[in-house]
């Protein structure tokens, strides 16, 4: 990337007879730009989408199902038993497997759904384009909810050795008119609180009565 400025010189009687200029190279400006733009959007840990950047593809999402009837899925999750590891092996422990979540996390889903890390040891996963039937888009979501499931249930090795986490999730499916962002996430929130209170290990889809 450079930046060219020029100036053409002319004859009195209007024909150019040279120009002159500068070209100036925009590659550590545009280096710059692009670590602000990470430091805004993405997780420092697991590089991953942050909160801010979930919310903006969510609304996304739900302008979407607005025009054109397709619906959304978020499935919030955290890991069981997560402060454990960081009691008994440190934040260094707690933190390599959060990483190690991210990437089973975004191998497991489709290459165009987005993996969000919001907090701790909470992720989001978003799947869009689940199609105009609100019944449908709720047996995919909680297919997908499995799949992952079982792949963060397999063994992780870390430097401190090899451990099991399992992972408790909640589902909630963007597809009705009027819904925010807050409500989606909230909804989505109280489900995987459903899927702890079960015992764990386990997936729950939002349901108003909740």
């Amino acid at each position: 990337p450079v930046l060219v400025r020029c100036t053409i010189s002319r004859a009195t009687d209007g024909v150019p007879t040279h120009f002159a200029g500068s070209i100036l190279d925009l590659t550590e400006r545009k280096v710059h730009e692009e670590r602000i733009h990470r430091l805004a959007f993405y997780d420092s840990l697991t590089d991953l989408p942050n909160r801010r950047l979930l919310v903006e593809r969510l609304q996304q999402a739900l302008h979407t199902w607005t025009l054109h009837g397709q619906a959304a899925a978020v499935l919030m999750l955290d890991l069981d038993r997560f402060k454990t590891l960081n009691d008994t092996h440190g934040h260094a422990a707690g933190d390599h497997l959060l990483q190690a979540v991210g990437r089973r996390l975004v191998e497991t889903v489709r290459s165009f759904d987005m993996v969000a890390r919001l907090s701790g040891d909470e992720f989001v996963v978003l799947l869009e384009n689940l199609g105009p039937d609100p019944v449908t888009a709720a047996a995919t979501a909680s297919e997908v909810a499995q799949v992952v499931l079982a792949a963060l249930d397999a063994p992780y090795t870390l430097d401190v050795g090899v451990v099991h986490y399992s992972a408790s999730i909640g589902v909630m499916i963007a597809a009705e008119h009027g819904l925010t962002v807050d409500t989606v996430l909230k909804n989505a929130d109280v489900a995987l609180y459903q899927a702890k209170e079960s015992g764990r290990n386990a997936v729950r889809l939002f349901h108003p009565s909740m």
